[in-house]
């Protein structure tokens, strides 16, 4: 997504050398949060997008930015390499944009996290493909998080990934961040989505994340995912290969 002297152990200091000053003096009050924009590259052994290859179980270059305002309203962009838009028989299409912005809140002990979702297929032909409807897709969402916790709901306000008269399908995820300590991290990851007119291609997801921070914004991973998906759905196969089976993927990433 400098050493700086705190204002508090600058406080304690001079109270340490005046007694009189511990009578009238007050608490230093909270930093207020600044904005703050991060850049990041990386790569993939294989582009899962819940739990579905994007890139035919090849490796995928990533990359994208974030910028978060000190209201709360946050933006930004993120692109990969894919496959399955020219796999599916299209002309162009081997680049995925998203672009996203919302806003990120608290209620008492409770986080949460609204925003707009597009998913950008940069110059794509799905459209022109067998009377695909186009693949670009808009969603709206919102998260909620408690301690570990994060429940998350998108919902397509298109047709969602090139399916036709799949307007209102819905994405449904739950995950947990637990901090093993020494820079290691676990995410656990269960997901359901429906495919709406589509009952074939809906299907359910689970991943466990190992992540590693080395450091200086340097960070590895490396995830097993699942998925039931029918392999009826033809987005979910290419050469007889079942996109959404079992598997293992690494990354890398640097963020600066």
């Amino acid at each position: 997504m400098k050493k700086i002297v705190s204002p508090i152990l600058l406080a304690l200091t001079l109270v340490a050398a005046s007694g009189t000053m511990a009578q009238t003096s007050t608490p230093a009050a909270p930093a207020e949060p600044e904005s703050s924009l991060a850049f990041n590259v990386g790569s993939v052994t294989d582009y899962r997008y819940r739990g579905i290859s994007q890139s035919r179980k090849q490796a995928a270059l990533q990359g994208g930015f974030d910028y978060n305002d000190k209201s709360g309203f946050y933006v930004g962009a993120w692109g990969s390499s894919i496959k399955w838009i020219q796999d599916a028989g299209a002309k162009d299409g081997n680049v995925e944009i998203d672009l996203y912005g919302g806003y990120k809140g608290a209620a008492g002990d409770v986080a949460y996290d609204v925003g707009f979702l597009r998913y950008q297929y940069q110059g794509n032909s799905y459209g022109k493909v067998n009377g695909n409807v186009d693949a670009n897709t808009n969603e709206v969402y919102g998260a909620v998080t408690y301690g570990l916790f994060t429940a998350k709901y998108s919902h397509a306000i298109s047709d969602i990934f090139g399916t036709t008269n799949s307007k209102n399908s819905y994405y449904l995820d739950l995950s947990a961040a637990l901090d093993l300590g020494a820079g290691y991290s676990l995410t656990p990851h269960v997901g359901r989505q429906k495919i709406n007119n589509t009952p074939i291609c809906s299907y359910n997801d689970a991943s466990m994340t190992l992540g590693k921070d080395l450091g200086n914004g340097l960070s590895t991973s490396l995830m097993a995912v699942t998925t039931n998906a029918d392999k009826g759905c033809s987005s979910y196969m290419f050469n007889n290969t079942r996109l959404g089976a079992s598997g293992l993927v690494a990354g890398v990433k640097y963020t600066f």
